[in-house]
């Protein structure tokens, strides 16, 4: 490329990034401490350094300059001149080749070597010297693109949030291992549009899929080291740039092309997104982008030792969201993969770091006031991780409205429950009913708690009535890492067994545990492969196991039982979608909300009677029955129950009056029965769940 030029325009401070005009690319990056800013240009295999040049202006602690006749393709990093002072949270080192943050396609990846660093690794002054080595030919770089995607055929589906079943899944391990994709697209963007992937969606009922991160991430080193790899990606190098590895073409198109042929099939895109800390690690980490061009901005720091990093998140780093540019780039990186790549939704990693301020956690904190007040973030779907490692780092329940929280209270009670626990009956009638003893305040909904029985994180639900203790030796840690109280039961052997009765105790536990699942109050998140009986081998922390450890086993979807899951799973996604009582949009507080002498809700116990303060207190009582009762728009009467039987003995349930009419819809003991019609009593199997529906008759 001619570079006609030893100087560049002024340019404009405004948008951040490198954007081509048409005519040629302004560059503009956000820097207060920096004492100038260089741009370093590259050839198109970005190993050669082509050209530098200063940026020559400075607006409100933005640096920019125009490049007149540069287009998309152009490879470039930034290097930032200024002090190298870690005592007072300077950590500028000119030899250090930088990314772009707002780098929106990168070229290569990071070679590890000590040269990354900005000082010298192994120097008895430790992270206080200095390193003169060149980081270039190790660094990725930064490439200009034009990223014009034309979505006015688009229609997002909108979904309400009372009427939303999310489906976690990683972009890799879903497809890697489906053979009805072509080979070359397993694992990729592309398959995630198949035909086959959408019809398995919409079989089990999925609304939203949430993808684990797909933002341009690092290969940790110390992973590498020990041959294994970052495969769940929470370690962000590039806040707008789609991960590489995850593409089947060297277009970012395809993509996009997903994201329009899941729109078509009714089914929203949400993204799991980490602003909470970056892949630079502590101030021992290496020097990739934020830390060269300002620590001092971008970094929460020791107060009054500003040499260290805040580490509220575990990994060594704390974005600093106090500082109006990094809410900015924060913002502005949401907002592009909204417009640019038509994501409906996110998943804030430890959300709750995003709200901390120096004082503890704000639920008025700015980050949320700018997400909130956002015409373009404010209409999507928005969901915390509602904890960090920080002081106070539990905050379930806590975030302001326009967000929902992944309930782990949830997942825990419903486990316990489930195992046979005792004491658990008055929580799980919380979170059977949305929670609404954690979210019902300042006019929130039950859609905001995520109610979820697995996680990427932790055991799989097969792997939940399979072990009762971690196994994570492949994961090079002496099965220390992980969580040691997964709220589990092997009902009588640890792992795969032959034997009948343990393996039909297992298959009931978790078909019943998927029926309270999308029986509750609340946004139901499953995750890819728990519809079909998916296990890791008991790992609960597979974040660096990318092989079919963590790849989802399709030809086990494909066995009869398989099948079966899947079928199961299915039919309670219709449930819910055809009764409004099981995914109620407002919370219920067992008034006569009907208008006809009916409670909304009410709890009795197997005997047909009202659980009274002596029953709920009871910590042997193990059988609970729920009933709902909705007013439907066209003026109907609906009403479900939900009978559970947590005990080791068959329990014959008497069922209340009033009611006529009464169909079982599904049991979690008899998952081939169809509907039938039943009298005034149900008996229902050990760790049994049964749904079904009554005619209430009128009453004034």
């Amino acid at each position: 490329m001619p570079f006609q030029s030893d100087r560049l325009q002024p340019g404009s401070p405004y948008p951040l990034g490198a954007t081509f005009d048409g005519l040629g690319v302004n560059f503009a990056v956000f820097s207060a401490n920096a004492d100038a800013i260089e741009l370093c240009l590259f050839d198109q295999a970005g190993k050669r350094e082509l050209k530098r040049f200063f940026l020559p202006e400075c607006t409100d602690e933005v640096w920019h300059g125009y490049l007149p006749n540069a287009e998309p393709g152009l490879v470039y990093g930034y290097r930032a001149h200024g002090r190298y002072e870690p005592e007072a949270g300077h950590r500028f080192n000119a030899n250090k080749l930088l990314l772009d943050p707002y780098a929106r396609k990168l070229n290569g990846q990071i070679k590890w070597t000590d040269a990354l660093h900005g000082y010298r690794i192994g120097s008895r002054r430790e992270d206080l010297s200095f390193d003169k080595r060149d980081s270039a030919p190790a660094m990725p770089k930064a490439v200009v693109v034009d990223d014009h995607w034309d979505w006015s055929r688009d229609r997002r589906p909108n979904t309400h949030w009372s009427d939303t079943v999310i489906y976690e899944a990683h972009v890799k391990g879903m497809t890697k291992l489906m053979e009805l994709v072509p080979q070359r697209e397993r694992g990729t963007y592309a398959a995630l549009g198949h035909p086959a992937v959408i019809a398995h969606l919409q079989r089990i009922g999925v609304t939203a899929i949430e993808l684990l991160p797909i933002q341009a991430f690092t290969q940790d080193r110390f992973l590498q080291e020990k041959g294994l790899r970052n495969y769940w990606g929470y370690n962000t190098l590039g806040f707008f740039a789609p991960e590489q590895a995850y593409m089947a073409s060297e277009h970012q198109d395809e993509l996009r092309r997903a994201v329009h042929r899941l729109h078509n099939a009714g089914i929203e895109v949400i993204m799991d997104v980490v602003y909470n800390h970056t892949c630079e690690g502590s101030e021992k980490g290496p020097t990739l982008s934020w830390r060269g061009l300002d620590n001092a901005s971008y970094y929460r720091l020791v107060k009054d030792q500003p040499r260290y990093a805040t580490n509220d998140t575990g990994t060594g780093n704390t974005l600093n969201m106090s500082k109006a540019r990094v809410i900015q780039m924060v913002a502005d990186s949401l907002r592009y993969w909204a417009t640019s790549f038509g994501i409906d939704g996110f998943r804030f990693d430890l959300g709750l770091t995003l709200g901390r301020e120096d004082y503890g956690f704000d639920p008025g904190a700015a980050f949320f006031d700018v997400v909130r007040q956002d015409p373009v973030l404010g209409r999507l779907k928005l969901m915390a991780e509602p904890w960090d490692v920080g002081p106070g780092g539990y905050q379930l329940g806590n975030f302001p409205p326009g967000f929902a929280e992944w309930n782990d209270k949830y997942r825990d009670t419903v486990r316990q429950y489930w195992r046979g626990e005792s004491g658990q009956r008055p929580d799980l009638a919380a979170r059977l009913a949305g929670s609404g003893d954690l979210f019902d305040r300042r006019a929130r909904r039950p859609w905001a708690s995520i109610n979820f029985l697995s996680a990427h994180d932790g055991f799989t639900l097969a792997d939940t009535v399979m072990y009762e203790d971690r196994h994570n030796e492949a994961n090079g840690e002496d099965n220390r890492d992980g969580h040691d109280n997964n709220h589990s039961c092997n009902w009588g052997a640890e792992g795969p067994t032959d034997d009948p009765a343990i393996n039909d105790a297992r298959g009931r536990v978790m078909r019943s545990m998927m029926t309270t699942l999308l029986a509750s109050l609340g946004t139901p998140m499953l995750v890819a492969g728990d519809e079909f009986g998916r296990t890791q081998g008991g790992n609960n922390n597979a974040y660096c196991q990318d092989n079919p450890i963590s790849w989802l086993d399709w030809q086990a979807a494909a066995t009869p039982d398989g099948e079966a899951m899947i079928d199961f799973t299915a039919r309670l996604a219709t449930l819910r979608r055809r009764f409004q009582a099981l995914r109620a949009p407002a919370f219920l507080y067992g008034e006569d909300a009907t208008g006809e002498g009916v409670a909304d809700l009410e709890w009795w116990d197997e005997r047909g009677q009202p659980l009274s303060p002596e029953d709920w207190q009871n910590p042997e009582g193990r059988a609970l029955l729920m009933r709902r009762a909705v007013r439907n728009a066209d003026g109907t009467l609906e009403a479900v129950s939900l009978l559970l039987n947590a005990s080791a003995d068959p329990i014959t349930f008497d069922l209340p009056a009033p009611g006529t009419g009464r169909t079982v819809l599904i049991d979690s003991a008899r998952p081939e029965q169809g509907e039938v019609e039943i009298g005034e009593s149900y008996e229902v199997a050990p760790q049994g769940a049964v749904l079904l529906t009554w005619t209430i008759a009128e009453v004034a």
